[in-house]
């Protein structure tokens, strides 16, 4: 059985899973949704639409009288696997509509495929649904074409993504997010806490939250109340801790009034995991970043956090490689990463992405220097994953069905662990009378570098 590879990117939402089946004569779309779970969220959001209209949602590309490719921005890779996928679709199907990230550059994507039909920005769901409309015209039948109260999901049917919020008012150096997706813009809290009780009483037991800055959700709204619900992540967690699903919580900034979810944590509301992007640890790279430079007083917050909350999990991000990154700048986010101990992390190495201001900086680093500060980071954050790990063994944790396969090996996941990007926990035998979605304690038997293995106690 494969583990968790330490070089899965931590960008990437699950992919998605399109389970509809048209009717007979029914004008169909397919959907491809590349990068983040923002971005699959906004995929599931078109198709729900598109089903309201008498859409049916097709699997795979020859079933489909169009494509839409939902793409990515977020990276030079990340452009180029959009642009792959687009050429893909044209092969396959000839007929397709970008939406997304990298929609943003129009005459980048028409440069390289001149024959697609449209091209539309992210969430531009109104021009989405004009692109679709003049390609494929809707034939609605009132009698079958009954859209689900829960919507369109791409994930599986027991979690959810709950975007809260888009846009970013961070103007990092290396990211271009603010100019594709626009500054912060906060869903009203009664709308968000709807949508999530919509989800869960249709069986969902794990909301993700996300948005591009969770840590500021609420302040482009002057935290404004309505309908009894206050629009700040304090008040929205509680809430959500609520309604008896799991809630964990995504892109966590930093700020100072993060110490206030950790007693909500400790006390079973939501989660006990933040997912914090710290990017580096030296002040020099981090002021190169346009970033927060106070990496000694978020060791200080840390083992705060962890005095009011022993079992958080903290998950991060970094960047290695960044211009103008010396070998004793990386040695200091080795010693940070070191005092920290964090439970899950992802790493990349830094790349210039068109439109970002960290190209024009001095100093940028060889190929082979990032890739051996790479290596070396991995190499230290799998000793402290490996370690963390091994001292689970002998417990008993609550876990999440995930999958049951053919063999009756149930892939699952604690608390500690979000779909797709953290481990799995294993059952590998006496999992007859459980299913997918179930939440049940395990003993935790085995650990390896980035999962658990475990058995159903008797």
């Amino acid at each position: 059985m494969s583990q968790n590879p330490p070089s899965l990117r931590p960008d990437l939402a699950p992919r998605a899973k399109l389970t509809d089946t048209p009717r007979k004569g029914q004008p169909t779309i397919g959907m491809v949704s590349l990068g983040c779970p923002k971005a699959l969220v906004d995929s599931e959001r078109i198709l729900t639409r598109l089903r309201a209209e008498g859409y049916g949602i097709s699997p795979d590309y020859t079933g489909a009288d169009a494509v839409i490719v939902n793409t990515c921005g977020f990276l030079d890779s990340a452009k180029a696997e959009s642009l792959d996928a687009i050429g893909e679709a044209l092969a396959e199907n000839g007929r397709v509509i970008v939406t997304g990230c990298l929609g943003a550059e129009p005459d980048y994507i028409r440069e390289h495929h001149p024959r697609i039909l449209a091209v539309t920005g992210p969430h531009q769901y109104e021009q989405v649904l004009d692109a679709v409309h003049a390609a494929v015209p809707p034939s609605p039948d009132p009698f079958i074409d009954l859209l689900p109260a829960s919507g369109v999901s791409l994930t599986p049917r027991h979690y959810s993504y709950l975007k809260i919020s888009e846009g970013c008012n961070h103007k990092c150096k290396f990211c271009i997010i603010p100019d594709m997706r626009g500054r912060l813009a906060s869903r009203p809290a009664h709308a968000v806490l709807r949508e999530a009780e919509k989800l869960v009483e249709n069986g969902v037991k794990e909301l993700l939250v996300i948005s591009q800055d969770t840590s500021a959700y609420g302040v482009d709204i002057k935290h404004a109340e309505a309908n009894g619900h206050r629009a700040h992540i304090t008040d929205l967690a509680r809430d959500l801790g609520s309604l008896g699903a799991w809630v964990r919580l995504h892109y966590v900034y930093p700020y100072p009034h993060v110490r206030n979810l950790i007693p909500l944590m400790a006390e079973g509301l939501v989660l006990p995991y933040l997912d914090i992007p710290f990017q580096h640890a030296h002040p020099e790279t981090l002021r190169r970043m346009a970033r927060p430079a106070a990496a000694a007083r978020t060791l200080d917050e840390i083992a705060a956090w962890r005095s009011v909350c022993p079992d958080l999990t903290l998950r991060s991000t970094f960047i290695v490689g960044y211009p103008g990154e010396t070998e004793a700048e990386f040695q200091t986010l080795l010693d940070w990463l070191d005092e920290a101990q964090l439970d899950r992390v992802g790493c990349f190495q830094y790349e210039n992405v068109a439109g970002a201001r960290s190209n024009d900086l001095p100093d940028h680093v060889a190929d082979e220097v990032k890739q051996d500060r790479w290596d070396r980071f991995m190499e230290k954050a799998q000793a402290i994953s490996e370690a963390k790990l091994a001292a689970k063994v002998g417990q008993r944790i609550d876990v999440i069905i995930d999958d049951i396969d053919s063999d009756g090996i149930a892939t699952c996941r604690t608390k500690a662990d979000a779909p797709e990007i953290d481990g799995n926990l294993f059952i590998d035998e006496g999992t007859g009378g459980l299913s997918v979605g179930n939440i049940v304690s395990v003993l935790v038997d085995e650990a390896g570098e980035y999962d658990l293995w475990g058995c159903i106690p008797k």
